[in-house]
């Protein structure tokens, strides 16, 4: 196959050919329907033939992409000149300790640190976070992790969990230095400053000690990547020796585990997103073993948290607080006796705490020795309420009491509470209010709203002000007349004279919410005059389950439609001019970029898919792939079912790549990434560039150290971003900041 060379927009001199990888069709067959492959090659991640080919995709694209390399440079400047590099996050109370994380100007990695705590007996006053300063060490100040140290001489730098004992005497952290969320787990005597011979490799996410601190729990993963043990490791002993708490062997259950908020039990969550199951070990009781809450045969979703409620003469009672969809889609609180447990689901006594309401969804419980802490969805909003333990379950429930702020859009959510605590941390942020740190302080009697505390606000440099920039809410409406909600952010002086260009984002999977949130890297595009579209799509969860259960599975071509009904609003506003937006997705939001590539490529004019789910049936029908069964409740069986597989079939991208006038797009991926396979984008990008009757150059960046996250460090990941961004604002015509706009 000929090449024509690309042409460069700014300077028309011929780039480099696109690599061709040589066809070698593969036949798949499923339900009578054979599909031909002829890339599937290149999944052969250890052959020298494909790491070189994958190099050749790097060097394409950086031919290509030259020209915006002053553009990348100035977006990373912006990023840069707006961090307060030398930061530190605002300590966390945990037992006697306050815990908290320094960043130093020219240092790519956190450095955990952590300074005694007091005891006064004012509880307020002892859980007010000493006062902290960028750049000036606390008195009695103890660095428990240097992650700069850690990471030297490194490819890849990620932390995937740290645990402290109850004493405040040893301390455990997981690092993994590939990329691909195997983690090594290492252990420290914070007396001496030695580390311990037990070392514990290939762990996933989360560790944590018993309450005396004899054993630590942490959660291994199967081949096909999916969590599925945890295991007990006593200190001292040998690793072969671990205990395994629990298996999970049905491949399509995800597994994990916590502390119940007293400390009092292990809490295992097995489920999947349509039903679950939580099984109780009580630590003061280790040998009788695990307890079902709710049996998965009753296939509800729920989570449940144990704990000691006081009665009306002081007698503490063992309860269990329950969240969950049992007649209730949007879910709903209810308390019952751990007494309930030894009879049929369908005979025991439940009490309601929060009733189900079509409007508001059930996020997630738990408690403080006297909160009940809700967080609750409401208007696309996620918010917070507290209600007092006193009553609880009976007449004399109080009302809800919920934080109050004032701007229409923003995310305001839990950021930590301790069971003895009388506050709880709450992160805040809204699209133009960067992250803030509150402490609000539960009601009492005396206080009945309780007291928002103010701890911090994330820095932001070079002169940014939140009134340079406006954000509203608009409507779009499907073709079948459901209006989708917009998050629509400008600068303030772009004019509405449909010449402005704009960008459109969008996810729409998973129940997963596209929240409002600060992002520094942003301002660089808006600075640029280009209109940022947030499509809140179904499959997300911002309008509650229907939401969600709307863009799944047999109705998952919902989410696509939702975002070009997006992009046409966005097109017919009267802000942009039609011919200049762009679309960007991750994830599975790259699957819906793949999508909206094939059905209304015309639309757009350039199309950024990072680590994009494209071949998502080929990973689907194999179930030894990684995490594969665990997709089957979001997209259906489509190995059982042809119904699934004929839907799949007709929207997943790399099948329905055609010939059409393809726009620039840009594949951005990871080679260690465990969660999408760098092999998806690799062939898809193969497919359009062999499809393609367009002119535009179609490039797969690949980052050969990273994993799903891209590359770790601070700096590494800015450059990251200025990449996706330069190529967006580049292909748009948008690389000139407007007048007085950017960095003061």
């Amino acid at each position: 196959m000929t090449q024509t060379p690309v042409q460069h927009p700014a300077d028309h001199t011929p780039a480099a050919a696109a690599p061709v990888a040589r066809k070698v069709p593969t036949e798949r067959t499923h339900h009578g329907d054979t599909f031909v492959d002829n890339y599937e090659w290149l999944r052969a991640k250890d052959s020298a033939d494909v790491v070189e080919h994958l190099k050749a995709e790097n060097a394409y694209q950086e031919a290509v992409t030259a020209h915006q390399e002053p553009l990348r440079e100035a977006i990373f400047q912006e990023i840069k000149a707006r961090t307060q590099e030398t930061d530190l996050s605002v300590p966390n109370r945990k037992d006697g300790w306050w815990y908290y994380t320094r960043s130093v100007e020219g240092k790519e990695y956190g450095i955990q640190c952590r300074v005694k705590a007091q005891n006064t007996g004012d509880p307020v006053a002892d859980w007010t976070p000493p006062a902290v300063e960028a750049g000036v060490e606390l008195p009695g100040e103890e660095v428990l992790l240097d992650c700069n140290v850690e990471a030297e001489g490194k490819p890849f730098f990620a932390v995937g969990g740290t645990a402290v004992t109850v004493d405040g005497n040893l301390y455990a952290y997981a690092v993994d230095n590939a990329g691909d969320e195997r983690f090594t787990l290492r252990f420290k005597d914070l007396r001496t400053g030695e580390m311990l011979p037990d070392v514990i490799e290939n762990i996933f996410y989360g560790v944590s000690f018993s309450p005396d601190g004899t054993r630590l729990f942490y959660t291994v993963v199967d081949d096909a990547w999916r969590p599925y043990q945890v295991k007990s490791h006593v200190l001292g002993t040998p690793v072969t020796e671990d205990e395994v708490v629990y298996q999970e062997d049905d491949v399509a259950m995800w597994l994990g585990f916590d502390l119940s908020s007293d400390r009092r039990h292990l809490v295992l969550s097995i489920g999947c997103s349509e039903y679950s199951e939580t099984r109780l070990l009580r630590f003061d009781d280790y040998d009788a073993g695990l307890r079902t809450v709710i049996s998965r045969d009753e296939r509800v979703l729920y989570e449940a948290e144990p704990f000691l409620l006081a009665g009306p003469a002081g007698q503490n009672t063992e309860k269990i607080l329950v969240t969950h969809n049992r007649n209730a889609i949007n879910s709903m609180v209810s308390l019952m006796d751990a007494a309930e447990l030894a009879k049929p689901l369908a005979e025991q006594e439940w009490t309601t705490v929060v009733a189900h309401s079509d409007q508001v969804r059930v996020n997630g419980a738990g408690v403080t020795s006297t909160h009940l802490i809700v967080s609750v969805r409401k208007d696309t909003i996620e918010r917070v309420q507290v209600l007092a333990l006193a009553g609880l379950g009976t007449p004399a429930q109080g009302d809800p009491v919920e934080p109050a702020f004032d701007e229409e859009l923003y995310t305001a959510g839990v950021a930590g509470s301790d069971y003895e605590a009388p506050v709880i941390r709450m992160g805040y942020t809204s699209y133009f209010t960067p992250s803030r740190v509150y402490d609000f302080v539960l009601p009492t009697p005396a206080s009945p709203a309780g007291e928002l505390l103010l701890r911090k606000e994330s820095p932001v440099l070079g002169g940014y002000s939140p009134s340079d920039y406006v954000a509203t809410r608009e409507w779009a409406t499907a073709a079948d007349g459901t209006r989708i909600p917009l998050s629509v952010l400008r600068h303030a002086s772009v004019a509405r004279d449909s010449s402005a260009a704009g960008l459109v984002y969008g996810y729409g999977s998973y129940e997963l919410s596209m929240d409002p949130g600060f992002g520094i890297p942003r301002l660089s595009l808006l600075d640029r005059g280009i209109v940022f579209v947030i499509a809140h799509i179904r499959g997300g969860g911002e309008l509650g389950r229907h939401w969600y259960e709307d863009g799944k599975k047999l109705a998952k071509k919902n989410t696509f439609t939702d975002f070009i009904a997006a992009t046409d609003w966005l097109a017919s506003s009267g802000w942009v001019s039609p011919s200049r937006i762009a679309a960007m997705g991750g994830s599975a939001g790259g699957l819906l970029m793949g999508a909206v590539a094939n059905l209304a490529p015309e639309k757009y004019a350039a199309i950024v898919a990072a680590v994009p789910f494209v071949d998502a049936l080929t990973t689907i029908l194999d179930p030894e792939l990684p995490l594969s069964a665990l997709e089957w409740e979001e997209w259906g069986n489509p190995i059982t079912d042809p119904e699934v597989y004929a839907y799949m079939k007709s929207y997943t991208p790399y099948e329905n790549v055609g010939a059409l006038p393809y726009p620039k797009i840009a594949a951005v991926t990871s080679f260690n990434d465990t969660r999408v396979l760098y092999v998806e984008p690799a062939k898809w990008v193969q497919a359009l560039r062999s499809e393609t009757t367009g002119a535009e150059p179609i490039v797969m960046k690949i980052e050969m150290d990273g994993g799903h996250g891209g590359a770790s460090g601070r700096y590494v990941q800015w450059r990251e971003r200025a990449w996706d961004y330069a190529f967006v604002a580049d292909s748009v015509g948008a690389t000139e900041l407007l007048p007085g706009a950017g960095v003061k």
